[in-house]
């Protein structure tokens, strides 16, 4: 059956969201121009715009109009931070070294899906700071398989191309295997801070990653107060 021209509505931005044809910030056309556009009432396009806005896709400000969603850059009191403008920020250089990169079929973020999997490191201060391995749903980001994560770590690429409503970290201590000792310039079995985060896009996954921080080299930190 072919779906109602508020759902061909929602699903035309959406993949264009999705894809990255509209990259966080960009303008989203108005109920108006979408009526028009569609041939149908301005009711039937805001349908579509207040289910966008209720998925997190797209943000509606009153007499400005509608804007794909940036990312949250946080979730309740913790950070998703960008390491290379954390670097900036502190005035530390910073480099991503691209270890590994590949595609494959996998249910670990779930359902079997397409995935992208990259394996790197990040440098600060010419030193490795962490070892990261990411997996990346393909068929949320499929404009990724064509980025060039060699010169563009992927969290800095997806934060600044692909939207997400929903965020989960965990972090433990765990102790450094051979591979990431090598990688991290460590001994092997030292205690290195481990951050693991999942981001979804309404119910799908977006990504999962894993960074390994080397010992002593980085802190999380969380400010936040009472509501009383």
């Amino acid at each position: 059956m072919k779906p109602g021209i508020s759902e061909q509505i929602r699903r035309a931005i959406e993949a264009r969201i999705m894809s990255g044809e509209w990259p966080p910030g960009s303008r989203v056309p108005g109920d108006a121009d979408l009526a028009e556009q569609y041939g149908c009432a301005r009711m039937t396009a805001n349908k579509a715009l207040t289910a966008l806005a209720h998925a997190g896709l797209i943000e509606r400000r009153r007499r400005a109009g509608s804007f794909v969603a940036r990312p949250r850059s946080q979730a309740m009191v913790l950070e998703i931070t960008d390491l290379a403008a954390e670097m900036a920020a502190r005035g530390s250089s910073y480099r991503w070294e691209l270890v590994n990169r590949r595609t494959l079929s996998s249910t670990a973020l779930g359902a079997l899906a397409p995935l992208l999997e990259t394996e790197g490191v990040h440098h600060a201060d010419g030193a490795p700071l962490a070892f990261e391995h990411r997996l990346i749903n393909l068929a949320e980001v499929p404009v990724i398989a064509e980025a060039d994560l060699s010169r563009e770590a992927p969290g800095t690429w997806l934060l600044a191309h692909a939207p997400w409503t929903e965020a989960e970290h965990r972090i433990s201590a765990e102790a450094a295997t051979p591979a990431m000792a090598k990688a991290l310039a460590c001994s092997p079995g030292s205690a290195c801070l481990t951050v693991r985060r999942r981001t979804w896009r309404g119910a799908a996954p977006v990504t999962l990653v894993t960074q390994h921080f080397a010992p002593g080299r980085h802190e999380l930190v969380a400010r936040f107060g009472s509501k009383g």
